[in-house]
């Protein structure tokens, strides 16, 4: 189920920045390779920080 989550998302993905392109749209997204890579470094450190358990409730620290 994984593999077809990831390759649907994919093709969305396709689909959606073809469709932003061709109506001249900007994509919501960093249209440069830095900006990716900061979009991947976020994902990892969030996984990181799961794999490790560590974390904080934030809203339950504000007592929300």
């Amino acid at each position: 189920m994984s593999t077809q989550l990831t390759v649907l998302a994919l093709l969305t993905g396709l689909v959606t920045g073809g469709l932003f392109r061709f109506l001249n749209i900007p994509i919501p997204a960093p249209p440069e390779l830095p900006g990716l890579m900061g979009i991947v470094g976020i994902y990892l450190g969030y996984r990181v920080v799961e794999h490790f358990g560590v974390g904080v409730d934030l809203l339950e620290t504000l007592g929300l």
